[in-house]
């Protein structure tokens, strides 16, 4: 049975260098309150790739030009939180690593406002957003 929803399909950077992760802000758009820390990068663009779609969000939302090493896993999410129509979310995850550019937000005025480079120890302390903690799973770095 189809489930009467809105699907979004994104692509996500994990990129780890020198014991640190790179993240970017997300503002919580119209839910400021849920804002936080997450990976850099987004949904994809009608006829976009999913790896196209990450090397521009990832250039977008943090200034860096990336190279993309392999799928780091894949995420399924379903909410269902007072939204007009439930909404599902396929996040893939890539490991990717810097080829150029420098930190700053490329896309001003979208849903991210700052970018930074955070050490792997303080994970458990800052806001992040969920998607966070699945990167780190995949990624061996969750206890």
């Amino acid at each position: 049975m189809a489930l009467d929803m809105d699907t979004r399909p994104a692509a996500y950077a994990v990129i780890i260098e020198q014991g640190k992760i790179l993240l970017t802000h997300w503002t919580g758009e119209t839910h400021p309150e849920r804002a936080g820390w997450t990976l850099p990068g987004g949904g994809l663009e009608i006829g976009e790739t999913a790896e196209e779609a990450v090397i521009r969000e990832v250039y977008e939302e943090s200034g860096y030009a990336v190279r993309l090493d392999g799928i780091l896993g894949v995420d399924s999410k379903y909410y269902d939180d007072g939204r007009d129509r439930p909404f599902h979310s396929l996040r893939i995850l890539y490991r990717a690593y810097i080829t150029g550019g420098s930190a700053e937000v490329i896309d001003v005025g979208g849903s991210t406002d700052d970018v930074a480079w955070v050490p792997l120890e303080d994970l458990p302390q800052i806001r992040k957003v969920s998607l966070v903690e699945v990167a780190a799973e995949h990624y061996g770095l969750a206890h």
